[in-house]
C-alpha cells in the first residue's frame, strides 16, 4: 500500500498525493458503515487498483490531529481567519465563531484584514486594536497596494493552513497574489446583498511555493457551535485567561456572578467590551439551542 494524504475530494472521489504522484481514489465501503468520511488533509493507506491511469481505493485513514466541521478540513495546525474591511464590512460575531471553533481545535489563529486600501471609515484600526488586545495577530493586507503580501506568506511557510472566512471577503484574490502559480476563480460582491458569490466550491489543499500548504474553502455565512456547553464555551475566549480568580473559580461562566474577575477586567478596559459582548451572545444563543447565525 502507499501512503499519502487527500487534497481534494469531489463526488465521493479523492485525490490522495504521494511520493510517486497523485491518484484517484474512492473510500472501501467500510468507512461509510462505520459512518467515517475520509477528509482533505487526512493522511491515508491507499491500494492501488489501475497503475497506468492513477486509480486507487482508500483501505486506512490516519487517526487525525485536528478535524474542523466547517470547513470541513482535517490535519491543519493553523487558521488563517479572512474578513474584509468593506464589501462586506466585518461582521465580529461572525469572526468570534471562526476564532471559537479555531480555538476549540488547539489551532494557531491570525486574522487577516483584506482590502486595507479602502478603509475610508478607519475600521481597520478599532478591529486591529480589539483583536491584539485579545491576544491574536491581526494583519491588514491589501492585493492593490500588496500591503504585507509577504507578511503572509511568511505565515504560511512550513505550515499546513486553513484559509477561512465567510464569501465575497478576497481569499481566494489573495492566494492568487500570494503564489502566482495559483488560478483560483474569484468573485464579485453582489451589489444588492454585499455579500460574495461561492467560488470555491469544495475544500482543497494547494502547495505552496513558500512552503506548507493550504485549504481554500469554501465561504460561509452561517457556523454551528453545536458541540460547545455553555460551561465550556469561556475556554475559546482566551483573554478571559488571565482573570481566572473568581470568587466562583472555575465554575463562573463571567456572566451574572458576583465578584467576576473577567467582568471587572471588562470595566478596566483589560478585555474588550465588545469581545465580551460577543461571549455573552454566544453563550445565551447555547443556552437557548439557537446555535446557528
Amino acid at each position: 500500500m502507499l501512503n499519502g494524504q487527500i487534497i481534494k475530494g469531489i463526488g465521493g472521489f479523492y485525490y490522495v498525493d504521494t511520493q510517486v504522484g497523485l491518484y484517484e481514489c474512492r473510500a472501501r465501503g467500510i468507512f461509510r458503515k462505520q459512518k467515517v468520511t475520509p477528509l482533505v488533509g487526512d493522511r491515508v493507506a491507499i491500494s492501488v487498483v489501475d497503475e497506468e491511469n492513477k486509480k486507487g481505493v482508500i483501505e486506512e485513514i490516519n487517526k487525525r490531529d485536528t478535524e474542523l466541521v466547517r470547513p470541513p478540513i482535517a490535519n491543519v495546525n493553523k487558521a488563517l481567519i479572512v474578513f474584509a474591511i468593506k464589501n462586506p464590512k466585518p461582521n465580529l460575531s461572525l469572526l468570534d465563531r471562526f476564532i471559537v471553533l479555531a480555538e476549540k481545535e488547539g489551532l494557531e489563529i491570525v486574522i487577516i484584514l483584506t482590502k486595507a486600501d479602502l478603509d475610508d471609515e478607519n475600521i481597520l484600526d478599532e478591529v486591529k486594536s480589539t483583536y491584539e488586545l485579545s491576544g491574536y495577530k491581526v494583519i491588514p493586507v491589501s492585493n492593490k497596494t500588496k500591503l504585507n503580501i509577504d507578511k503572509v506568506k511568511d505565515e504560511l511557510a512550513g505550515n499546513v493552513v486553513v484559509f477561512a472566512g465567510p464569501s465575497g471577503v478576497g481569499k481566494s484574490s489573495l492566494l492568487n497574489e500570494i503564489d502566482k502559480n495559483f488560478k483560483l476563480q474569484t468573485g464579485e460582491v453582489s451589489d444588492k446583498i454585499k455579500r460574495g458569490k461561492h467560488t470555491t466550491r469544495h475544500a482543497e489543499l494547494l502547495k505552496l511555493e513558500c512552503g506548507g500548504m493550504v485549504a481554500d474553502t469554501p465561504g460561509f455565512s452561517s457556523l454551528t457551535l453545536d458541540d460547545i456547553s455553555e460551561t465550556e464555551l469561556k475556554e475559546f475566549f482566551i483573554e478571559f485567561d488571565e482573570f481566572d480568580d473568581c470568587r466562583f473559580g472555575s465554575r463562573c461562566i463571567h456572566e451574572k456572578e458576583p465578584s467576576c474577575a473577567v467582568k471587572e477586567a471588562v470595566e478596566r478596559g483589560k478585555i474588550s467590551k465588545k469581545r465580551y459582548d460577543s461571549y455573552i451572545q454566544l453563550l445565551n444563543e447555547i443556552r437557548q439551542g439557537k446555535r446557528r447565525y
